[in-house]
């Protein structure tokens, strides 16, 4: 049972990760090129500045995960949130996906007599569990950022990501109308409201 648990757990984890990976991607994908650099005031950061900081927590973090601590002697955090004038939105993206790829490369070899092994971040000591609790937590707290300000800089021209708005009893209708065949994967709560947003678009046009 512990070992069907910590599967379960693991897999809920990786599929987590990917989820607000695709949900991040779904919002900066609608931006033009100069909107990854916008901010809304002289305190904030611009879409392009959150996922610099992401992709360079998610390399220190996640490479050589169990053997070494978590904050790498060569991690400068804050020139993370600094971007050299010839920065280019390809740049960003490149950047971003080298750090998911340390977090997956990182998750998807565990078992689950893992979870209870110890690793350290900043010489403090988490399990494993802990320590992916912590990343998940403060990743899809970062995501929730990137899809405001790419919703606010978007305006009317918004793709929305989830359920729309005033639209949450025809979204219900619509899972009990879907069966999903044996066969198909299962998917999660954001492919779902994007299923049924885009048959709904489908529809229309």
């Amino acid at each position: 049972m512990d070992d069907a648990i910590g599967r379960n757990y693991l897999n809920d984890a990786l599929t987590s990760f990917r989820d607000y990976k695709k949900l991040a991607e779904r919002a900066f994908g609608q931006l033009k090129d100069e909107e990854f650099f916008k901010t809304l005031d002289e305190e904030g950061n611009s879409v392009g500045v959150i996922m610099k900081h992401m992709a360079g927590n998610m390399i220190s973090r996640w490479t050589d995960f169990l053997s070494t601590d978590g904050e790498k002697p060569d991690r400068n955090r804050d020139l993370e949130f600094v971007l050299a004038p010839e920065t280019a939105k390809e740049d960003l993206i490149a950047h971003w996906e080298r750090g998911w790829s340390q977090v997956f490369k990182a998750i998807e070899p565990l078992e689950p007599a893992d979870l209870a092994r110890t690793v350290f971040i900043r010489g403090k000591a988490h399990t494993v569990v802990e320590a992916i609790n912590r990343q998940l937590t403060h990743y899809s707290m970062h995501i929730g950022q990137i899809i405001f300000l790419s919703k606010h800089l978007k305006s009317t021209q918004w793709q929305s990501l989830s359920i729309p708005r005033n639209r949450s009893a025809e979204f219900n209708a619509y899972l009990s109308e879907t069966t999903p065949t044996e066969s198909a994967a299962p998917r999660s709560r954001f492919e779902q409201a994007q299923d049924f947003v885009n048959s709904k678009t489908e529809r229309q046009s």
